[in-house]
């Protein structure tokens, strides 16, 4: 490896000498930042073994709550110790306590009933039901069932698919992701100005959908899985039926629906054909603004009883000071969440979920990261926090907990920068941002390809919403910029499908089972280049004159102004 990374920085040297470096936006009015090729190199021989160690077996898959959260929390602590960064804790300790409480379903069946007409949906096999309240058992008792099209209220669409139809205590049935509403010059394509056009917004995460069941007083919430819309299979969602996590809040989740889940397409079609409707007939009409909603005239029963555990989970976080006795109030962080699922059900006999990519990878990348901002001539102007984070394949939680009790003020966090999962396929001629065109740092990110020879591209896929399901998206949410980088599509000496094709197999094979292992044909090439531009990013943000701004019109503008006294 190390061999590589000299032929990559000479290749970077070359680069920047012929062409001249580009102008980095907001440039440090005093010495200015330092080019790429200057800056201390991600070692990534380091990044494959920290993955190594935190996807082994010894780590248990990384449950929070369980031994693997304290290995994992111990070796975390152990690296950042011996780098010499400060504890990021005021308290002086290097992680902050995280309440949640575990919450684990009895497998129970969903009956749904038409008159004597019974439908059985299998738990697990068809339906994947759970309840959030912390209560040791929750009832769903002859719930009237109503399909609510996509379940939105957008006013700034002139969208409300619930028509002003009360709907406490009944079962809402709902399809995912937002309505796929045709543009009328062009009906084979979405009408690019509502809901985002072909990207996802967040209407169309599951998330809102629950959250609207609870504003609307439902007593259930069901959301029927397909897996284009959804953006995984069925399989990933029958991974929740084990233990699951929340934050503990005063009312002990008891505002939220009664129960939640998801009903797999084919017992959805059987359900709404009991109910004398068809599945494609009423999604042609879910995607129009007359939709009204459908009682079904069908009735929903379960009941599900939980076993309850709280425990303090814990986030770990270092800082690097800023140089600037002024400006070292502010700062730039980079998040990775540690976590993964622990042990569950074995699949193909291994019973670990060893999250090597999802997220040892990314964790480990943060961790190097960290190491390489300890090896600048001089500290930047701004501290540097770099938090790894707890619970976030349980909902952001970890995430979310620091984005409402921060330990350093939000309103002086200049950017987040967060890595979920690093490429290790090879390296690329692009970097795809989530997201791009949301903030200012998508100017950094496009400065700092610029010095590689790279470019920036935009996501393929923004019909999965992925700007809305990593840890970035809590600071996002309380009005922080927030860059989502993921690994470019565009492979040096590869098939011009080669990034499409190698991402489909993990998503189907590796994503959130426990072959998500470090696999013989890793290469970390692509993962330097990349690290080497996140931390670029970083260190001119911490350097610049200007902060980084949302962009005008961006969804997330009026909270960082509120914030800001703006």
């Amino acid at each position: 490896m190390t061999a590589r990374i000299q032929t990559v920085a000479m290749a970077l040297a070359f680069t920047v000498a012929a062409c001249g470096a580009p102008k980095t936006p907001n440039a440090s009015p005093d010495t200015g930042p330092l080019p790429l090729s200057a800056l201390p190199v991600v070692d990534t021989d380091a990044v494959l073994a920290h993955t190594k160690v935190l996807s082994s077996d010894a780590f248990e898959g990384r449950g929070p709550g369980t031994p693997g959260e304290g290995k994992t929390v111990a070796y975390l602590v152990d690296q950042l110790t011996k780098m010499g960064l400060t504890p990021g804790n005021p308290d002086g300790t290097y992680v902050q306590k995280v309440p949640l409480v575990g919450i684990t379903p009895t497998p129970a069946n969903l009956t749904f009933r038409k008159g004597a007409q019974t439908l059985t949906a299998t738990w697990k096999a068809d339906v994947v039901a759970w309840s959030k309240r912390v209560t040791e058992e929750v009832r769903l008792v002859d719930s009237d069932v109503v399909f609510v099209g996509y379940g939105v209220q957008a006013p700034e669409f002139g969208w409300d698919d619930y028509k002003g139809l009360d709907v406490r205590g009944k079962t809402l049935l709902m399809l995912v992701n937002d309505p796929p509403v045709p543009d009328a010059a062009h009906p084979d394509t979405r009408d690019p100005k509502v809901f985002g056009g072909a990207a996802m917004t967040y209407y169309g995460r599951w998330t809102y959908k629950y959250e609207m069941g609870a504003k609307l007083g439902a007593a259930a919430v069901l959301l029927i899985h397909e897996t284009e819309p959804a953006g995984y299979g069925f399989n990933v969602v029958q991974q929740k039926t084990g233990e699951q996590f929340d934050l503990v809040t005063p009312d002990r989740n008891m505002g939220r629906p009664a129960i939640e889940g998801w009903v797999s397409r084919e017992h959805a079609a059987k359900l709404l054909g009991l109910a004398g409707q068809s599945l494609d007939a009423l999604k042609a009409k879910a995607a129009t603004r007359a939709f009204t909603p459908v009682p079904l005239g069908v009735s929903a029963s379960i009941t599900i009883r939980n076993a309850l555990r709280t425990f303090d989970s814990q986030n770990v976080v270092a800082r690097l000071e800023g140089r600037d006795p002024v400006r070292r109030g502010e700062h730039v962080i980079y998040t990775a969440h540690w976590d993964h699922f622990g042990v569950g059900a074995r699949v193909n006999g291994d019973p670990i979920y060893h999250g090597a990519k999802d997220n040892a990878s990314g964790t480990a990348g943060i961790l190097e990261i960290a190491r390489a901002f300890t090896k600048l001539p001089a500290p930047p102007q701004r501290s540097i926090l770099f938090l790894f984070v707890t619970a976030e394949e349980q909902g952001l939680l970890g995430s979310q907990y620091y984005a409402v009790t921060p330990l350093y003020p939000l309103a002086n966090a200049l950017a987040n920068i967060n890595i979920d999962g690093l490429n290790v396929n090879g390296r690329t001629k692009d970097l795809v941002l989530i997201g791009l065109g949301a903030s200012d740092l998508d100017d950094y990110a496009r400065a700092a390809a610029a010095e590689q020879g790279r470019v920036i591209t935009a996501d393929a896929e923004p019909e999965k919403g992925l700007y809305y399901r990593s840890d970035h998206f809590n600071f996002a949410k309380q009005g922080v910029p927030a860059l989502d980088p993921d690994e470019g599509i565009d492979f040096i000496g590869q098939p011009p499908d080669f990034g499409r094709r190698v991402r489909e197999a993990y998503t189907s094979q590796h994503y959130h089972q426990p072959s998500d292992v470090v696999r013989p044909e890793w290469t970390l090439d692509g993962a330097r280049e990349d690290l080497q531009l996140f931390l670029a990013v970083g260190y001119r943000v911490a350097e610049a004159a200007r902060i980084p701004e949302w962009k005008a019109g961006n969804e997330f503008k009026a909270t960082r102004d509120r914030m800001r006294g703006r």
